[in-house]
């Protein structure tokens, strides 16, 4: 079944889902943000049937996510490496592990740890304001559409 397409809605978050709005693409996207490069190794990794990885890689690839690179000619073969674009939407899969952490773990607590590697210290980011440093949430912020002239607040 061919799913409605959200790019012509004028909402980023629409938008983006067009991109990574199907469950597997964001577990195909947190395997390579763990190191994954390879199709079989996503395969194995995720226990996924090979027509629907080879869909969703192609549609990451598609949106500029991900990149194949040959790394081997004889056979053929590719990896599968994040751009710059794809790893922008790391916060994004640590939004969801954090949500999940919380809401979603089950009695042994949540199956991952991530480890900040300049200071060695396990962490869960947060996501803070850029100007004063406090916590975003929502009760703490307030929408409006954006007027012609002002300027975009991406950071």
């Amino acid at each position: 079944m061919k799913r409605t397409s959200f790019a012509g809605m004028e909402c980023s978050v629409a938008r983006a889902l067009d991109v990574v709005g199907e469950w597997w693409s964001l577990l195909v996207l947190r395997d390579a943000f763990l190191g994954v490069r390879r199709f079989e190794d996503f395969q194995r990794s995720l226990g996924i049937a090979r027509n629907i990885l080879t869909d969703r890689l192609q549609t990451l690839v598609d949106y500029g996510v991900l990149e194949r690179r040959l790394y081997s000619e004889r056979p053929e073969r590719h990896e599968y490496r994040l751009t710059d674009k794809g790893r922008d939407l790391y916060p994004v899969v640590l939004s969801l592990m954090r949500w999940g952490d919380r809401w979603a773990a089950d009695e042994t607590g949540p199956p991952m740890v991530l480890t900040h590697k300049a200071c060695g210290h396990d962490v869960m980011p947060v996501l803070v304001c850029p100007d004063c440093r406090t916590d975003v949430e929502a009760r703490g912020m307030t929408w409006r559409r954006r007027e012609a002239g002002d300027p975009a607040a991406v950071r």
